[in-house]
């Protein structure tokens, strides 16, 4: 069983390696596929010793072999998340088709998680992308229900699609009426609700909405009470929404069970 969560570490290690060539070149509006790697602060293309997740940036301290510019540190850690949220999700569904679906998924909204901290937009491409893992699943449960929509009816997921995507496009309205065309939430995080809906069934997708408004609250008024951010700052608010899905997709019904006295 250990080697199983080695091989499930090593994986998510390097595919977190692959995120952060996404999470750099999608906004910018490359290509994820050329030119391949390189430097960029010397531009020079970097060898396959040089792109081993994290154990490279370790044995190199942090720095390019070729021209000893400093590496972000963003680059293993967003590895080493990546890894952490696979081990988890082999934790709580093992080998399983849920996990194999969800590893894809919660990859993509790993580096919504980041784009949209960075640079406050959730890429269509990525939403399209989220919403072909969640409609491969969706597929999936027609033929071999799913756990994670809590029964076996055909329309739970496609339900799912509703209560995030509705709630946070009226939420939007509001913010275009009383910021008078400023919107206070982008049109992306309405968008990225309706495959997490799809992967949650319309249950669980009520409790990741809940889950990210309240931490998304609470984290916001922290950060404006210390100082961090001012009262007019804009917060994106995708990171509350991966991290809500994240937390339900693990303890969702759980949650629900406490909640409901069960």
């Amino acid at each position: 069983m250990i080697a199983y969560y080695i091989l499930v570490f090593l994986f998510g290690l390097t595919v977190g390696s692959f995120l952060n060539v996404c999470i750099f070149r999608i906004p910018a509006g490359q290509s994820i596929v050329t030119p391949p790697s390189h430097c960029p602060a010397c531009g020079k293309r970097l060898q396959p010793l040089d792109l081993v997740p994290l154990f490279s940036y370790l044995f190199l301290k942090g720095s390019c072999r070729y021209c000893k510019a400093r590496i972000s540190p963003r680059y293993p850690l967003v590895e080493l998340l990546t890894a952490g949220v696979f081990l988890l999700l082999f934790y709580r569904y093992s080998a399983s088709p849920e996990f194999l679906f969800l590893v894809l998924f919660m990859a993509i909204l790993t580096a919504i998680f980041f784009i949209d901290l960075d640079h406050q937009i959730i890429p269509d491409e990525l939403v399209i992308s989220a919403l072909a893992v969640s409609g491969a699943a969706y597929l999936f449960h027609l033929f071999r229900p799913l756990s994670l929509y809590g029964d076996t009816h055909w329309w739970t997921p496609l339900l799912g699609m509703l209560p995030g995507t509705v709630f946070l496009f009226l939420v939007l309205l509001v913010g275009l009426i009383l910021y008078k065309g400023e919107d206070a939430m982008g049109m992306g995080d309405v968008k990225i609700f309706a495959p997490i809906g799809l992967m949650l069934g319309w249950k669980l997708c009520i409790l990741a909405l809940m889950l990210s408004v309240i931490t998304g609250g609470v984290i916001s008024l922290f950060l404006i009470a210390t100082g961090i951010k001012k009262r007019k700052d804009a917060i994106p608010f995708g990171p509350f929404i991966v991290a809500g899905t994240y937390i339900t997709l693990l303890w969702g019904w759980d949650i629900l069970r406490w909640y409901l006295g069960g």
